[in-house]
């Protein structure tokens, strides 16, 4: 149900090695999350070039629902984001996984990927 290429925090985002640039990564939610929230009617993404760190808060997904931040999954510097979802921000419920990514981000430590859970460890959280 959820890749096995990808890793996982705890806030219910995967992290994919490589992004399209060399030492970054894309991130997104996970299917899970993305039915929790319901249908997504706006995206608030943080900017190329802002730097975030792991844990903080960069931006915001609006279902008809509610409004839920999005947190940096690692520390580094965002080298893109996924400009699709300005006009069609439901590309996150209906694709999660490939055209619904949000951002990449050139990473600082890659030992922050290596700490983050792979897809049975998140499995398992899910099901308590």
């Amino acid at each position: 149900m959820y890749p096995e290429n990808l890793k996982y925090t705890s806030e219910h985002e995967w992290v994919r090695s490589p992004g399209d640039t060399e030492g970054s990564v894309r991130v997104g939610i996970t299917d899970f999350a993305q039915d929790a929230l319901g249908d997504i009617v706006y995206v608030s993404l943080p900017q190329v070039g802002d730097q975030v760190t792991a844990g903080d808060t960069c931006g915001e997904l609006e279902s008809t629902k509610s409004v839920s931040d999005i947190y940096a999954p690692v520390t580094g510097e965002i080298v893109a984001t996924n400009a699709a979802l300005d006009s069609t921000p439901e590309l996150v419920n209906s694709d999660p996984y490939e055209a619904g990514w949000l951002f990449e981000v050139s990473v600082a430590d890659s030992s922050q990927v290596d700490g983050l859970m792979d897809a049975s460890a998140y499995q398992a959280g899910l099901d308590g």
